[in-house]
């Protein structure tokens, strides 16, 4: 997984290295773009708007099974189809801000290059916390959930509760 995750996006890295929070142990991925966390930096100042065109393409170059970069643009198309509800433009005009930069594109590709390794029978979730209050994203101040990831959620069992800021991200 690491090996074939540090060959897809220059700049890139995916390391494994182990956690602990709250008394349990794990492992953290660390999805790094030029040696720095999405945390460890001003997400919005270091990508480009990108269409969902130009991520499908970059998808579509990676080495990976097909039905890995099938699901990976799937996610991509059901953000671009949020998006396009929640601003009331055709898909073509879509342009990703947070999501369309390198660490995002390579979290949504790992969870789909994981899901198809690990091949489980079924996945289950429970009710998505999405935080309460505003977050400030490239569009300005927005509630939380801001309203992309709202529309992502329609249909999802989803709680708030007294955490302040966004736990929910499309």
């Amino acid at each position: 997984f690491l090996r074939d995750m540090n060959r897809l996006i220059p700049g890139v890295t995916v390391e494994a290295e182990p956690a602990r929070r709250q008394g349990v142990s794990g492992v953290h991925m660390r999805v790094a773009v030029h040696g720095q966390e999405e945390h460890e930096h001003e997400h919005h100042h270091e990508h480009r708007h990108t269409s969902p065109g130009h991520i499908a393409g970059l998808i579509d170059g990676f080495p990976l099974p097909e039905a890995v970069k099938a699901h990976a643009r799937g996610v991509y198309d059901a953000i671009a189809q949020a998006e396009s509800q929640v601003h009331g433009v055709p898909v073509e005009e879509i342009h990703f801000h947070e999501v369309g930069a390198l660490d995002a594109i390579a979290d949504v590709t790992g969870v789909c290059y994981a899901l198809h390794l690990l091949q489980p029978d079924q996945i289950q979730a429970s009710p998505v916390h999405v935080g309460s209050g505003t977050v400030r994203c490239a569009h300005g101040v927005m509630p939380v959930p801001a309203p992309a990831t709202a529309a992502l959620l329609a249909g999802i069992p989803i709680y708030g509760g007294s955490v302040q800021g966004e736990l929910c991200t499309p």
